[in-house]
């Protein structure tokens, strides 16, 4: 069974639990929390969730906050993380298709459980295309990442 990991700050935390319910059905499922509803910072949540995905322990991840926009800044400053906040399902699969998107950020005021369950399958079914252009433009965004990791 492929391995998965989902976290979600305090606004996230119902919808997380919903979907962590529905996708325990066919991944194994890692919830890195919140575990209730009081107030938590996301870029916690985002540091526990990309652990397990640097590690090789999951391929992808599942990160909720309120707008999903805090969690995919805070979860793209880790080096070899793609986050990006997606609310459709094209997003979804170009984000993994093109840029190899390996952590899929939802808003839990903006997609209600039957959209995000879409989502998610939409971008866990995903495949990266691996054209010369992705791969290019990828290698580029790892350069980046270098020479700003150098400078701190």
């Amino acid at each position: 069974m492929k391995k998965i990991v989902i976290g979600a700050d305090h606004r996230g935390f119902r919808l997380k639990e919903k979907m962590k319910e529905l996708l325990s059905k066919e991944y194994d499922v890692i919830d890195v929390g919140t575990n209730s509803d009081e107030m938590v910072d996301y870029p916690d949540i985002a540091s526990a969730l990309v652990k397990p995905i640097l590690s090789g322990q999951c391929e992808k991840g599942v990160l909720i906050c309120g707008s999903g926009v805090g969690a995919s800044v805070a979860a793209s400053k880790y080096k070899g993380i793609r986050a990006a906040a997606c609310h459709d399902n094209f997003s979804a699969h170009q984000g993994v298709e093109d840029d190899d998107m390996n952590v899929l950020c939802l808003g839990s005021g903006i997609v209600g459980p039957s959209l995000a369950i879409d989502i998610i399958n939409t971008f866990l079914n995903a495949k990266f295309l691996g054209k010369e252009r992705y791969v290019r433009r990828l290698d580029k965004i790892k350069k980046i990442e270098e020479s700003e990791s150098r400078k701190h």
